[in-house]
């Protein structure tokens, strides 16, 4: 392992077709320079062929030969730890990607041999008799019921497979004589139409083209983590990043088997979204979280709360809903009994069996099982729905399912024999609770984040991973209380700003963000806008709208790149949100009315006043923008800057979020001064900082610190140093700008720790007490190091 502290992160997204580790040589030098302590990987494993993300890992013991395979990889490392850098490895223990099974042969074996497979046990397979596919492995790929006589048998190959247009599946040995339709009927698998609701093996939420794996088991967790160990063993790699750990049977269990494959010692941050007041549980063994809660907390205290009743009262006007608080709590619940009745109803029908298995000679629980699955169903449904979390087995949310389950029981006395029967079942600890906790979490993740947060519309910004749109706002002491919290309880968790899976970048949400600060003139616009080119849906229109001003280039010009990258966020958003057009049932006139609304959007009148305001705003866009980053790279936790997002980045969701990055601008960047864009400056003087004072990051001092005089509420502010009695490094923002330039400072000032501070962003000196008209006369952001 280096010796350098880890400090800060730069996250770089391998793709085989894009990025590779070459690619990834070329850029250390900048790194270096940028001022990083340690570059960080997206997965490496190899990956389905064309891959762009890496989450769909087809062989877990090889590094993937699209990137430069385990020479690469290793030639990376070398090249990293030689300018005293570490690596980080993003790693995916949940599950496999089975979209083409030739291409995993963990899963070709399976389909081939059934329960005689030697991986059999490695997949998280329903082959329960009364599974709705007689026990087989029900594959949802076919277009109908009939299209089974669709099938033909492909016999080019080494060996003969059944084939379903260019899909292919293995036959089993001696199994090839008759139709196609008499060999799929001999197979271990059953090919079963895409809308059925019958699949075979546990999934990655809804994504059929993953497939869980069951870490659970020594042996599986061990051929899984072979590729991962051997990075270990040959100490190419300093930390990992877990992905998804909620999709588990037992992520604690999971993470402290992992801990002791990669030491006490190596970093180790887990993809844990946390709900509002949810706390990382700390029995777990490991640093802390990927960052989402520092992102929401960094989003909401830059929004204005003044902003709060004119945005509730256009999203009234035009969604018909206030999209406040009690109105997510509601739509949250109703979504995910939802999802829990349409696209989960396999994971929920398997639950199901598995409460009836684990409750059998239970005492009331045994008299009960003569419920109906429609009613164990409803009452699992019912529960999982109002459970506010991914799920609720750890440790400090140990009396969230009884009270729950009471509400329950309470509201619903028709279910209360349901209720007994799935409570002995939770409380055996055997399969139905493993499973009711990964139901649980695939259900908030696709009805909030994949579908509230494409529905809701009063202020998108804060509609991301993570996030708390109820909220609205965090005024300045919650945050410091709770970054308070962070530097003494988890000062190694990541923080974050963005990440392949945001559904906006840092600077679109926080250019949406201000417009909290300018409310009336929003609504003011709307409706001038909504007038000169109505959207063919008001309520899908607001959140476009917000959208749209987010990523308006400032100089007014849409590409026809721009253009296209809008109408694929439509529609990925379109079908997300659901109420006009789906993923399984397109409405492809509803979107080609949305995609022509951009288009004349983009090419009309509107377009031209979306400039004008994108440029009225930019002075307070900067502020927010620059001070969470600031706020971000100095604060406690170790920051990730995710690749390109030291400059202005205006990506949307994924896969835009994870387009190429120009290095050779950002390299030219480095050596030069003067005309330099300031976002660059924040970034590299931030993490260089850093890098110079270990001591006052690394387990050090968080302390608030505060103006005094009418604008003190503009100034955000806090000192870092290895203890609170020594700071030697002040981060100071502006924010809600708007609001001060109608009022101006006044006699507001700000009293510095004894001393003579630099700025180490201007180069401008200053010490005693200051006013901040003076302090953020440069850059609304300043980083004061004591001399």
């Amino acid at each position: 392992m280096t010796s350098l502290p880890l400090l800060s992160t730069y996250r770089l997204q391998m793709r085989g077709d894009a990025f590779t580790f070459a690619d990834a040589v070329s850029i250390v030098d900048y790194l270096d320079g940028l001022g990083i302590s340690h570059v960080y990987l997206s997965p490496l494993l190899t990956a389905t062929t064309g891959s762009n993300h890496g989450y769909d890992v087809v062989d877990p013991s090889t590094v993937s030969p699209a990137l430069g395979g385990r020479a690469g990889f290793e030639h990376l490392v070398r090249e990293v730890r030689s300018r005293g850098m570490g690596v980080i490895v993003d790693i995916v223990p949940n599950h496999v990607g089975v979209g083409d099974p030739r291409q995993n042969a963990w899963w070709w074996d399976v389909l081939r041999r059934g329960r005689d497979s030697a991986y059999a046990s490695f997949f998280d397979i329903d082959w329960s008799e009364d599974n709705g596919a007689d026990g087989r492995i029900a594959l949802p790929v076919l277009g109908s019921a009939d299209a089974v006589q669709e099938l033909t048998v492909d016999r080019t190959g080494d060996e003969p497979v059944l084939a379903y247009y260019d899909k292919r599946f293995p036959i089993a040995p001696g199994t090839d004589d008759g139709t196609p339709a008499e060999i799929h009927a001999r197979q271990a698998y059953r090919l079963v139409p895409w809308d059925s609701g019958l699949i075979g093996y546990r999934r990655f939420f809804t994504v059929d083209d993953l497939a869980a794996v069951r870490v659970e088991d020594p042996r599986v967790f061990d051929a899984v983590h072979a590729q991962v160990a051997s990075w270990i063993d040959d100490d190419l790699v300093d930390g990992l990043r877990v992905d998804h750990p909620d999709g588990l049977a037992d992520p604690s269990a999971y993470l402290e088997r992992l801990r002791s494959l990669i030491g006490p010692q190596r970093w180790l941050v887990i993809e844990k979204i946390l709900a509002e007041g949810e706390p990382l549980d700390m029995t777990l063994p490991v640093d802390g979280t990927t960052g989402y809660d520092a992102l929401d907390e960094l989003a909401a205290v830059f929004v204005d709360p003044r902003g709060d009743k004119a945005l509730t009262a256009v999203s009234r006007t035009y969604t018909g809903s206030d999209g406040d608080a009690a109105w997510l709590h509601s739509q949250e619940r109703d979504l995910k009994c939802s999802v829990l009745r349409s696209g989960l109803a396999p994971e929920v029908a398997r639950l199901v069996r598995a409460i009836r298995k684990d409750t059998a000679g239970y005492g009331a629980a045994s008299s009960a099982q003569e419920l109906s699955d429609a009613v164990l169903r409803d009452a699992v449904t019912t529960v999982a729905a109002r459970v506010p979390v991914y799920r609720a087995d750890y440790a400090p949310l140990a009396t969230m399912l009884p009270r729950i389950v009471g509400e329950v029981a309470r509201e619903k006395p028709d279910l209360e024999p349901a209720l007994r029967m799935l409570t002995t079942a939770l409380a055996t600890g055997g399969e139905a609770a493993a499973r009711f906790g990964q139901v649980c979490g695939a259900a908030t993740a696709k009805a909030v984040e994949d579908c509230l947060f494409y529905r809701a519309a009063r202020l998108v910004s804060l509609q991301e991973v993570g996030g708390q749109p109820g909220r609205f706002s965090l005024g300045a002491a919650e945050f410091h209380l709770s970054w308070t919290q962070r530097a003494r309880r988890l000062p190694r968790a990541m923080t974050t700003l963005s990440t392949h899976d945001t559904k906006r970048s840092e600077d679109v949400r926080a250019r949406i963000g201000v417009l909290s600060q300018v409310s009336d003139l929003w609504s003011q616009r709307l409706g001038e806008w909504n007038a000169i080119a109505p959207p063919p849906d008001a309520a899908i229109g607001l959140f476009l709208w917000q959208t749209l001003f987010g990523v308006w280039p400032a100089d007014g010009v849409v590409t026809g790149e721009l253009r296209e990258r809008l109408h694929n966020y439509a529609t990925k958003a379109l079908r997300e949100n659901g109420t006009r057009s789906t993923w399984t049932e397109v409405d492809a006139e509803f979107e080609g009315a949305v995609t022509d609304w951009l288009d004349a959007v983009c090419g009309g009148p509107v377009g031209v006043a979306l400039t004008g305001l994108v440029a009225e705003l930019e002075q307070h866009v900067a502020a927010a923008s620059l001070g969470q980053k600031l706020l971000q790279l100095l604060g406690p936790g170790v920051p990730d800057v995710y690749q390109g997002t030291e400059l202005w980045d205006d990506s949307l969701v994924d896969p835009d979020n994870r387009r190429p990055v120009d290095f050779a601008i950002r390299k030219g960047l480095l050596g030069e001064s003067g005309s330099v864009p300031a976002k660059f400056t924040v970034v590299k003087s931030a993490l260089r900082l850093r890098r110079e004072k270990p001591e006052s990051f690394v387990d050090g001092a968080y302390v608030p610190l505060f103006a005094a005089g009418p604008g003190a509420e503009h100034v955000l502010a806090f000192g870092r140093g290895p203890t609170a009695d020594d700071v030697d490094v002040l981060a100071l923002s502006m924010r809600h700008t708007a609001a001060l330039a109608a009022t101006g400072w006044g006699d507001t000032v700000f009293h510095l720790p004894p001393g003579s501070w630099t700025d180490a962003l201007s180069g401008r000196q200053f010490s005693g007490t200051v006013r901040p008209a003076d302090l953020f006369a440069a850059l609304p952001v300043a980083a004061l190091v004591r001399d």
